[in-house]
């Protein structure tokens, strides 16, 4: 049976409910970089609405009334926002690791001095 695809609230509810689980939710860093993510997201959404409804070409209005053929604007501003999402969730993803790994080194070092007595 196939898999049905998470819906991008779903998949942003899982990463929540992941980090909460490794205990890094609440972490500033964690939660500014999720809300970034999550504005980025909403941005791409747009901007796929906009090129869909106005393809990949407009009709750009020069002085004196003239029109040239241009790439679609929108285009452009999504490529760039595409490109600061990636980099936007290698944040997430570092930030979620570092502090696992905090978190479960800091238990791994309590339980060697309790063992050390």
């Amino acid at each position: 049976m196939a898999k049905s695809k998470l819906t991008l609230q779903e998949q942003v509810d899982k990463i929540l409910e992941d980090a909460e689980n490794k205990g890094v939710a609440n972490n500033f860093f964690f939660r500014t970089t999720m809300r970034r993510y999550r504005m980025q997201m909403q941005i791409l959404s747009e901007l796929e609405k906009s090129i869909a409804e106005y393809g990949p070409t407009v009709t750009k209005e020069y002085v004196k009334g003239r029109q040239n053929l241009v790439t679609n604007p929108a285009i452009t501003e999504y490529n760039k926002t595409s490109t600061a999402a990636n980099g936007t969730v290698s944040t997430l993803i570092n930030i979620t690791k570092s502090l696992a790994e905090e978190s479960n080194g800091g238990k791994l070092q309590n339980l060697l001095n309790e063992i050390d007595g």
